[in-house]
């Protein structure tokens, strides 16, 4: 798996929009201590509150590597961005780029990064194992997030619900399968970039035999019912190997996001499809909760909402920015205590 070298100085350019800067704001709000400062030009206008650094001041200060915490219309990076790229490895610092455009295409970053002994890491384009799937069964426990959709919160759902466990006294790793996710745990794999025959394989590296009372929490990927995404859904679901399941959704979304042909199914519907998918793997996976982005309903509706599903499903709902995700927590630790019991 990939591992980056922290802590970060993150790189936010000239960036003018806090949606292209959502990398930055990501690893700054979930590994706060691994960034020592932000280097932006005059002319930006998005700060992730971090100290203001120049490159040799973060190299004096300890950084291991520059993050491009943004991401520009088409992934490619501004040439006028380039002398940043090249100072930055004649210091000694390795580069993390999460975007499409690879850094070693980048006129003389590669040289200068071997010339100086750093690493240029495209997350995107990880070094991933070619290897495929082989559903033995490992020990240690695990629980995946899946979505109704893409984009709805499983990243930060399994970042909050490590954070949760941790909190509990429970042995818990978070295990990143996105390039944000890669930059803020210091380690893991963009699945989606990923050739279909591995991505099972690679999951299964991904969360390797660990102790018995130990829980990786894996953040998903896509979903079942995107019309061009469910395969990478369902080879992180097959090599996951997930005893436990988070369904994530968003409230008020009735269709895949932009594709308005395909209406997303109940969460009974998805919990049951993705419960059929997994017990291919492993025939105790359970579904433990949903968590949802309620951001469009007012305090009441939320209210009204969380007990009706909560009614239907027999099961906690939560929404991580509304509460967190304790109860999800909650009842991971009891079907553990369960379990150990019997």
């Amino acid at each position: 798996m990939l591992v980056l070298r922290k802590p970060y100085l993150i790189f936010l350019g000239d960036v003018s929009s806090a949606v292209d800067a959502k990398t930055a704001f990501g690893v700054a709000d979930w590994c706060p201590e691994d960034v020592l400062g932000e280097l932006a030009f005059p002319d930006a206008r998005v700060s992730t509150g971090k100290p203001a650094m120049t490159i040799a001041e973060a190299a004096a200060a300890g950084a291991g590597s520059l993050l491009i915490g943004i991401a520009p219309v088409g992934g490619k990076l501004p040439v006028h961005w380039l002398p940043t790229l090249l100072d930055a490895v004649r210091a000694g610092l390795d580069i993390v780029s999460g975007l499409h455009q690879r850094l070693g295409d980048l006129p003389g970053l590669a040289d200068a990064a071997r010339s100086a002994g750093v690493q240029l890491h495209d997350v995107r384009h990880g070094a991933w194992p070619r290897v495929t799937g082989t559903g033995r069964k490992r020990t240690g426990r695990r629980v995946l997030t899946v979505g109704t959709d893409c984009a709805l919160g499983k990243k930060y759902t399994a970042l909050a619900l490590t954070r949760a466990l941790q909190a509990r006294g429970l042995a818990a790793s978070f295990r990143a399968t996105g390039q944000t996710g890669v930059m803020i745990s210091g380690s893991g794999v963009a699945i989606d970039a990923v050739v279909s025959d591995f991505v099972a394989g690679v999951a299964e590296q991904l969360s390797p035999d660990n102790a018995p009372d130990h829980w990786d929490v894996i953040e998903g990927q896509g979903s079942l019912f995107h019309p061009a995404y469910a395969g990478v859904t369902l080879g992180l679901l097959h090599g996951s190997q997930p005893d436990a399941l988070v369904l994530c959704h968003h409230v008020g979304r009735e269709h895949i996001a932009s594709l308005p042909d395909f209406p997303l199914p109940s969460l009974s519907e998805a919990i049951e499809a993705y419960l059929g998918a997994g017990r291919l793997t492993n025939a105790a996976v359970r579904c433990v909760g949903v968590s949802v982005n309620s951001s469009a309903l007012s305090e009441d509706e939320w209210r009204l909402y969380r007990e009706r599903v909560e009614a239907e499903l027999g099961l906690p709902v939560v929404d991580p920015l509304r509460g967190g995700v304790e109860r999800l927590a909650d009842a991971i630790h009891s079907s553990e205590e369960l379990s150990h019991a019997a």
